[in-house]
């Protein structure tokens, strides 16, 4: 029991990144319409940008703020005018291809132009561990959890608290209808694409310090948030979530009681029972269209 409960506490910090990066996912989604696999290479990007930062001597918490800016600037602005926009009239399965090769552009120029190698990277969070009624619990984890978790429900509270909020949830229930209302759609769009861009950032932040900065450590964890985000339900942001700790923590389980080389697989496995069930998502709503 007390294995398991480690094993819990570790899953849920790792399922919040997931739900970090399953976020970006649905909130491009409701607003734009748009689908980003190069999403996991949104999150490595800002890894590197941020060891560029420390290696020029700006402590962890600088690095962080400057990278968001960066970040917000060419993972939102740049890449929704640059590729989005010009694409979006042509429907999704041009961004579909364009960001597949958007992500494997962005993993080979890092190898190319950074390095091959991993780098470590320092954790925000102290390396001490607590021990509760015979269960271990690191520092790392729960912080991450906490950090991770805040994140989200302060995105969920901006979105349903506040006049841009709404306004970007206008946005992404009806385009046509905001517009007539006066809401300016682009800038709304624009505020999702750059909030993505800082959750990428946060997620960084987060997972690194554990997987290290490799040029490919994005590609597992966009195709997990992926299907966290699906499992969780694609219209839903607080299925993100769900999604993510849902992931993280079957995954772990999996490895420990079955055999870590099925751990990957998990996501898939959850995903595949989730749409043959529940096509919508645990949490998401039927959308019906007229054909």
């Amino acid at each position: 029991m007390t294995d398991f409960i480690q094993l819990l506490f570790s899953g849920l910090s790792t399922g919040a990144i997931y739900a970090l990066a399953a976020l970006g996912f649905t909130l491009l989604w409701q607003a734009s319409g748009t689908i980003n696999f190069a999403q996991g290479e949104f999150v490595m990007l800002p890894a590197f940008a941020m060891l560029v930062f420390l290696s020029a001597g700006a402590p962890l918490w600088l690095g962080f703020v400057l990278t968001c800016f960066v970040a917000s600037f060419v993972l939102g602005w740049v890449f929704k005018r640059g590729i989005v926009d010009p694409l979006f009239k042509y429907g999704m399965m041009p961004i579909v291809v364009a960001t597949i090769g958007l992500s494997i552009a962005l993993r080979n120029g890092v190898r190319a132009g950074y390095s091959a190698e991993a780098h470590a990277f320092p954790s925000l969070f102290p390396g001490s561990l607590f021990t509760v009624s015979g269960v271990t619990v690191s520092a790392t984890d729960i912080g991450t959890f906490v950090f991770a978790l805040a994140l989200v429900l302060l995105v969920q509270t901006f979105l349903s608290r506040t006049i841009t909020g709404r306004a970007m949830q206008a946005v992404a229930q009806n385009t046509e209808s905001a517009s007539v209302l006066g809401i300016n759609v682009p800038r709304m769009i624009l505020y999702t694409f750059a909030i993505n861009a800082v959750l990428a950032t946060a997620a960084a932040l987060l997972v690194t310090p554990t997987y290290l900065a490799k040029f490919d450590m994005g590609e597992s964890l966009g195709t997990k948030a992926f299907f966290a985000a699906i499992i969780g339900g694609f219209n839903n942001s607080r299925g993100a979530l769900l999604g993510g700790l849902i992931v993280g923590v079957c995954e772990n389980l999996a490895a420990a009681y079955i055999s870590p080389a099925y751990k990957d697989a998990v996501a898939l496995v959850i995903f595949m029972v989730v749409i043959l069930f529940k096509p919508q998502g645990l949490l998401g709503k039927k959308v019906e269209r007229k054909v």
